[in-house]
């Protein structure tokens, strides 16, 4: 049998009380040198975020090539159709008649662009995602309704449980919580 190399704690987790504690903290856990960390709110706080590293995302060039697929896929549709499938003269236009061919291929562009949007989030997400091992902490439910978290997790690095927990703890967090797998 195969031994897992993972370890059994998959982090500790830190609660704060209000926004501007936990942008703070999330803040100094980056600048201190951990990089394997995420945080958690209600609601979206943008400076959390970029307080834990992450400054781009890949969602508008994945909606871009979307788009483009989107535009070239009806505007080809069309002039397969008109022009070499099922030729008729309608209303005396010639067979590739752009000008006609407009609304379909904006149509088309635009399904193409939310289809592209709306799948790469879920992809880039991890969506969907039955379980994690956040979900089993004692006091993580309140992630939804009015407490902020920040979990450093065992794979980083820096990682010493003992000296993570103390440096959590002196961010002024409510609770240092470990989190198994």
């Amino acid at each position: 049998m195969k031994k897992s190399t993972r370890p059994a704690t998959y982090g500790l987790m830190a609660e704060f009380d209000d926004p501007s504690a936990v942008v703070a903290a999330a803040q100094k856990v980056y600048d201190e040198g951990y990089r394997s960390i995420d945080a958690y709110s209600p609601y979206p706080i943008e400076a959390l975020s970029e307080a834990i590293g992450v400054h781009s995302t890949r969602m508008p060039l994945l909606v871009l090539i979307g788009g483009i697929l989107g535009l070239i896929g009806g505007y080809a549709m069309q002039y397969y159709t008109h022009a070499i499938d099922y030729p008729i003269i309608v209303g005396g236009r010639p067979f590739h008649s752009w000008p006609s061919f407009i609304p379909i291929t904006f149509e088309t562009t635009v399904l193409g662009a939310s289809l592209a949007a709306v799948f790469g989030m879920l992809a880039l997400n991890g969506l969907p995602e039955p379980y994690h091992p956040v979900f089993n902490t004692p006091n993580f439910a309140l992630a939804s309704r009015d407490r902020f978290f920040i979990v450093i997790e065992a794979v980083d690095p820096k990682f010493d449980r003992d000296a993570t927990a103390e440096f959590l703890r002196g961010l002024g967090s409510r609770e240092v919580i470990d989190v198994e797998h």
